[in-house]
């Protein structure tokens, strides 16, 4: 071998080597499985393919091609040949379906009619009316069974695939299913995540005159967590019904599980003692010093009133976000006349508590901090932004205003669990 045939080949190893770097980067960029393939699909054309396809078997061995990428994005418009594919059967005929079966890496050179004769019958096509004169197929594996195939494909005069390129598609491949197999891996903990945090928020109450709704929204982003966000709504023995808000420190299992003994106790006192929205705050906090090791937020509040009104709100705050009060005239008010500390910190503190009239027809909010906050912008914004939207919604039923507010104030990937509740008074009788 001469000086030239062995800087060409150091030259190839380089190449592929910063080519399969450059896919790891991609894909360690994201969790997401999707936006991950559709990057690998990205560096493949036209680093080593015309164009490139990625599919993935979901359910009970249901194809769904995730991306199609091709060198000419006019002949090939984004998402156009994306979507599930005919199920896969034992017989299902074509080199697609073998390498979905677990065989491959398979290499397919002049194919007697490319594109469609490579991929047989049965709609089991690489990509319909797409050229290809050498492709590679091979299979995605993770755990020990086959997740998908990613097919890669030259056309025309371009260099056929050989049998040295088989090793570096199959590494190319193993990379791509370690991806798509921790993206569902991560769907999957925080799917469950979300349910346990669903499953300790409690049903609210039927309260004949009153309408109560709430919504609880887990934090988008990329990691797997469960906060402390919580909401409650029960009736005393003296028929008055709460209202109570709160956010425990931290995002993690452990916030979620002290949230819940929280709620508990805090039901359990008030139902138990009866007494004044300040003292049963103070209590709370007391057996939270004694039990528990954190800090935490809440409104309790009671709402008194006939069926007909007049009504009032009786409310102690410790260290949470004013509730909103909303007019069904669409004027707004914080109720901030009682703010004391964070359970948590002094059970000794005395605390105080307001009470305010419930005009009829109004609205109460309360709700946490992932609602409003954003990052690098003042609290005070995220405050007047609320009290606009929801002056704005003043008039609208109470589910299509709890679910209009999350819509339109949450960020795209906000880093926050939301909790809302809301009560709507009847309108005045005449």
């Amino acid at each position: 071998m001469d000086e030239f045939d062995v800087d060409a080949v150091l030259q190839q190893a380089l190449d592929r080597l910063a080519l399969l770097a450059e896919v790891t980067t991609a894909l360690g960029s994201t969790l997401d499985a999707d936006a991950g393939l559709r990057r690998v699909c990205r560096i493949m054309v036209p680093q080593l393919a015309d164009w490139c396809a990625v599919d993935l078997l979901e359910g009970d061995d249901q194809p769904r091609r995730v991306c199609v990428t091709h060198r000419d994005p006019h002949l090939l418009p984004p998402g156009l040949l994306e979507g599930c594919l005919p199920a896969l059967t034992d017989d299902t005929p074509g080199p697609l379906a073998r390498v979905l079966r677990g065989a491959g890496p398979l290499l397919i050179n002049n194919p007697s009619s490319p594109g469609r004769q490579a991929q047989g019958g049965a709609g089991w096509y690489v990509v319909p009316a797409l050229e290809a004169s050498s492709m590679v197929l091979a299979p995605l594996r993770a755990r020990r069974r086959v997740m998908g195939a990613i097919t890669l494909a030259r056309t025309g005069g371009e260099r056929p695939y050989a049998e040295d390129d088989l090793a570096l598609v199959e590494d190319l491949a193993h990379r791509v299913a370690l991806h798509a197999d921790n993206a569902r891996l991560h769907t999957e903990v925080q799917a469950t995540a979300e349910h346990l945090q669903r499953a300790l928020l409690p049903d609210l109450p039927h309260v004949g005159h009153l309408e109560l709704a709430a919504r609880y929204t887990p934090a988008r982003s990329e990691m797997a967590e469960v906060g402390g966000d919580w909401y409650d709504s029960f009736t005393l023995p003296t028929g008055d019904t709460t209202l109570i808000i709160g956010d425990v420190t931290g995002h993690d299992v452990r916030a979620a599980v002290t949230m819940s003994q929280i709620r508990n106790m805090l039901r359990g006192i008030a139902c138990d003692r009866q007494e004044p929205p300040n003292i049963i705050l103070r209590r709370l906090d007391l057996a939270q010093h004694t039990l528990l090791t954190t800090t935490a937020t809440c409104i309790y509040a009671i709402v008194r009133g006939p069926e007909g009104g007049p009504w009032e709100l009786n409310y102690s705050n410790a260290g949470h976000l004013p509730a909103l009060l909303v007019t069904h005239e669409g004027d707004t008010r914080y109720l901030d006349d009682s703010h004391d500390l964070l359970l948590g910190v002094d059970p000794h503190h005395p605390r105080g508590q307001a009470t305010v009239d419930l005009p009829a027809h109004s609205t109460l909010l309360l709700y946490t901090d992932g609602l409003i906050e954003r990052r690098g912008e003042s609290l005070d914004a995220g405050l007047t932004r609320l009290r606009q939207h929801a002056a704005a919604l003043a008039r609208e039923p109470l589910p299509v205003l709890c679910d209009e507010l999350l819509a339109g104030l949450l960020a795209e990937r906000y880093p926050d669990d939301v909790a809302l509740l809301a009560l709507r008074l009847p309108p005045a009788r005449r």
